[in-house]
């Protein structure tokens, strides 16, 4: 199940030229479910205590995780990685965030949009399984 966390105002996602991608906050969440729904079941089978989420914006805080202080950061995984755990390890859930606001300025195009989505709901959980950003082809 996607959750998603969104401000009271709907925000335009404009890009420098100006162009705005439309996509609604419950076709965008449609979008990151059915990205997760098409991960390989070898895969899927294995996610177990995360939470995927769907924020207009990433935090402060999240910003700090990007290299470049100009780049846009579309997804983040919150959590420990499932190659840092032990048997015994109980935590709370760990959660990935897919930003919609960073994703629609990218986009030009709903396709892209998309595809866009897929490979951040790829990465993250290639982040959950303890692929770093230089191990992944996203």
């Amino acid at each position: 199940m996607i959750q998603a966390r969104y401000p009271t105002q709907v925000p335009r996602y404009a890009r420098d030229d100006n162009v705005v991608m439309i996509i609604s906050s419950d076709e965008f969440e449609q979008l990151v479910e059915e990205a997760l729904a098409s991960i390989p079941s070898r895969f899927s089978n294995l996610l177990q205590n995360i939470v995927i989420i769907v924020e207009d914006e990433p935090s402060d805080r999240d910003l700090d995780a990007l290299d470049d202080p100009n780049g846009e950061l579309l997804g983040i995984f919150r959590g420990i990685p499932r190659t840092r755990r032990t048997y015994d390890m109980t935590s709370m859930p760990d959660q990935i965030a897919i930003f919609r606001g960073p994703i629609l300025r990218l986009a030009r195009s709903r396709d892209e949009a998309v595809r866009e989505i897929r490979n951040t709901v790829v990465h993250e959980l290639g982040h959950y399984f303890g692929l770093s950003d230089d191990a992944m082809p996203y």
